[in-house]
């Protein structure tokens, strides 16, 4: 199956954000991906965290929503919607959910971001929790690919990346694929991006298509980018360091298997 793992340097502006994203999901069907993965927050990086609550749409209607499920349907392709702000019970909060819609423009997957990034080390402070209600539940889906197989899908974002456990689960549950769409800061990114994404797919054999944010944006954020597809066995298939793109490759269901027999980790945990 192919797969794309799309990267943006969204702005403030949501339009020119989906004109974007539109742009580079056509580029990903056209060189043949059955699915493609945009970045968290592909929507909106704007001025201040309060801007996603302005643009909230509520589950299942809205601009944002309708753009994917008419480009799915448009271009026959499954696509992961990264991220963007859907309404709760909070005025003041939104979730960061992670929508999945299928070639008909279904939405068959809704994953709410469970784990809230903060961090402050003097310079860079960030707290998602002051306008983000966390998640609470992991969510997979079925993807029947051309290939004859249907892959199970492990959705995640962003800074869930650093608990393992969330991954184990669904190992436990026979997820063959976990997307992550993220905005990695520059700082953490360079430090822990790269090991973490390859500790997620060796651990758990299973592919990984990790879609990022990566570039300066304008309100003067500077996200570490590399969007990245990485085999069960741990190796880099295809990746992109800076800048829009589209990172494209196909994963191997048979040499999936191969290494789920070669090294039987998944059938000798015990914790």
């Amino acid at each position: 199956m192919k797969v794309a793992a799309i990267q943006m340097v969204s702005t403030g502006v949501v339009q020119d954000n989906l004109d974007h994203a539109v742009a580079l999901l056509e580029q990903a069907a056209a060189a043949g991906a059955e699915l493609a993965v945009l970045p968290e927050y592909f929507c909106l990086i704007g001025q201040n965290d309060a801007d996603k609550l302005a643009i909230r749409e509520p589950f299942g209607s809205g601009p944002i929503q309708q753009t994917l499920a008419d480009t799915a349907r448009r271009l026959k392709l499954w696509i992961i919607a990264g991220t963007l702000p859907l309404a709760g019970d909070a005025a003041d909060k939104v979730f960061n959910s992670s929508l999945a819609f299928n070639p008909q423009g279904d939405c068959v997957a809704r994953y709410d971001k469970i784990h809230l990034f903060r961090f402050d080390n003097g310079t860079e402070r960030y707290d998602e929790s002051r306008v983000l209600d966390r998640g609470n539940t992991p969510t997979r889906f079925e993807l029947p690919s051309r290939d004859g197989h249907t892959w199970q899908v492990g959705l995640s974002v962003c800074y869930d990346l650093r608990f393992a456990e969330l991954y184990r689960g669904y190992a436990r549950a026979g997820v063959d694929l976990l997307v992550v769409p993220a905005a990695f800061t520059h700082t953490t990114g360079q430090a822990h991006w790269e090991v973490l994404l390859r500790a997620r797919a060796i651990e758990n054999l299973a592919y990984v298509a990790a879609s990022a944010q990566g570039g300066v944006h304008p309100n003067g954020r500077q996200t570490w980018g590399q969007s990245i597809l990485i085999n069960p066995w741990g190796q880099v298939l295809a990746q992109q360091a800076q800048g829009e793109g589209v990172v494209l490759d196909e994963l191997d269901w048979t040499a999936m298997q191969h290494w789920r027999t070669q090294l039987p980790a998944l059938q000798h945990r015990v914790l």
